[in-house]
């Protein structure tokens, strides 16, 4: 890939769990011990990524729970064959960007590195620059592969002319080499297709899991038929793929919550792996990224390298979706938002409390939901609670807020 011509438990954690524990879960990560399917696994397949040309492996690393010191893995990794690492400015502080760099010095021509900021419809293009040139210095390097507006949700962010001015002299300047889009939240459909018809973006990163599918509920009982509540999603994808833009997959366990399928998983296949089967078995999809937050995690989650959809996955993405539908937002669903009179952001609010609650990472959540302006807030003194029933999957979305915002406050 060449460049072209021991956590702590004090007062504050103690605190956490007591919140955590007001909704229902533990403040303590979620990991599983699953054994990946296969023995020794590396990375099976590389997708090339749209008309960028980078071939990627279709398992990659995202960075968003990497702190300072966790470099190790990284490299672990490298060592299974996975080369692109996504990242962010936001992400611990930018501690995830300065691990990634550490431990690829030396190794930059193995790898592809991307990051991502918050261009506002309002900011201009010497602080975007700004935020790109501190991005390199923390991953130590001159350039990055992809760099993405990060968490687009209204159109008026991509029209902003200072953002094309900006990433149009970095191209040239050779700081970044392709122009990316990332989302999740409820206008994603608006703002990729206008990315998509106006050509200003290379790559797109997007929510995308087996739960936002309407074709994944068909075989449901009536009882359990879902409604996917992003069904223009496939349209787009498949408008990127035409248009030669590359497709990265996020979000793709559908919060995460890994240990609670640990007792129906058999023969050594994993829930997560029949996650990625399902998103990557889309030829839409070039690849997926997931935060990776231990070796043995790595090792599972590259068992999915290569393969795709098997009829033994769905039983247990069934379950999940059984066990945790009403307790999971779905991301770009956005049904409740029109419901608040306050314009609380229900939706980016619940996924901070994945990120806090399923994650096991309270920090990420606070980074993220400091992003949120004010927030939940309001809820903290709302009577009226005019939410209450406003989410089509059954979320108790009156009873998840005003602790999260406690939480991620606090």
């Amino acid at each position: 890939m060449k460049k072209p011509d021991g956590p702590r438990f004090g007062r504050r954690r103690l605190l956490q769990q007591g919140m955590l524990a007001g909704l229902g879960l533990s403040a303590l990560p979620r990991r599983g011990s699953a054994q990946s399917s296969r023995a020794g696994a590396t990375v099976q397949r590389y997708a090339t990524l749209g008309r960028t040309g980078m071939r990627i492996s279709d398992i990659s690393f995202g960075g968003g729970q990497l702190g300072p010191a966790e470099g190790d893995l990284v490299r672990h990794a490298l060592d299974l064959g996975i080369n692109y690492f996504d990242s962010a400015d936001s992400y611990r502080g930018g501690d995830s960007e300065t691990a990634i760099g550490e431990a690829v010095r030396g190794k930059r021509d193995r790898v592809y590195l991307t990051s991502k900021t918050v261009a506002n419809s309002s900011d201009r293009r010497d602080s975007m620059m700004r935020a790109l040139e501190n991005s390199l210095r923390r991953l130590r390097t001159d350039y990055v592969d992809v760099y993405f507006n990060h968490a687009v949700n209204e159109v008026a962010r991509m029209k902003n002319p200072e953002w094309r001015e900006f990433t149009a002299r970095a191209k040239q300047q050779g700081k970044i080499r392709a122009v990316g889009m990332s989302g999740h939240a409820g206008n994603l459909i608006e703002c990729l297709d206008y990315g998509l018809d106006t050509d200003s973006v290379d790559v797109i990163l997007v929510a995308y899991n087996f739960g936002q599918d309407p074709t994944f509920y068909q075989p449901f009982t009536r009882s359990f038929d879902f409604i996917a509540r992003q069904p223009q999603l496939p349209r787009v994808l498949q408008k990127a793929k035409t248009k030669g833009v590359g497709v990265v997959a996020m979000k793709t366990l559908m919060g995460a919550k890994l240990n609670d399928m640990r007792p129906f998983e058999k023969g050594g296949a994993t829930f997560a792996q029949a996650a990625f089967r399902w998103v990557l078995s889309n030829p839409h999809v070039d690849a997926l990224i997931v935060s990776m937050t231990s070796a043995a995690g790595i090792d599972e989650y590259v068992g999915a390298s290569g393969s795709k959809a098997a009829g033994e996955d769905r039983p247990l993405l069934q379950r999940y979706v059984r066990a945790n539908g009403t307790t999971q937002c779905r991301q770009g669903c956005a049904e409740c938002l029109s419901a608040c009179p306050y314009g609380v952001p229900i939706n980016d609010v619940l996924r901070t409390r994945m990120y806090a609650v399923d994650y096991g990472d309270p920090e990420l959540a606070r980074g993220e939901y400091a992003l949120l302006g004010a927030g939940a807030a309001p809820c903290l003194s709302c009577a009226a609670q005019p939410c209450r029933g406003a989410c089509p999957h059954g979320l108790r979305i009156e009873r998840l807020l005003p602790p999260t915002h406690r939480l991620l406050t606090s």
